[in-house]
């Protein structure tokens, strides 16, 4: 049993930093987006525009992470956990 887990921690370490990064990427990309609306909100619309813009490409990049890096990094611990099951 111990072994199957060793085996198993790269995929389940890999597993955790990218779902971790997509999270931290969504609180960062919510955060911006929410200076953005202050921006605009006090008349500054040069800054919050260009706030908006970063924002998004932060939760772009959240939501890359997390169906194609944390879903394939699942779907292998997944595999691996099926296959050391048996």
């Amino acid at each position: 049993m111990m072994s199957s887990v060793l085996e198993v921690l790269p995929e389940l370490l890999e597993l955790i930093v990218f779902g971790l990064g997509s999270a931290g990427l969504s609180v960062a990309g919510l955060y911006i987006e929410q200076f953005a609306l202050t921006s605009a909100q006090t008349g500054r619309t040069v800054i919050a525009v260009w706030a908006a813009v970063i924002g998004c490409v932060v939760l772009a990049f959240a939501y890359l992470m997390a169906t194609d890096k944390a879903a394939n990094s699942f779907a292998k611990v997944k595999r691996e956990f099926a296959d050391s099951a048996e």
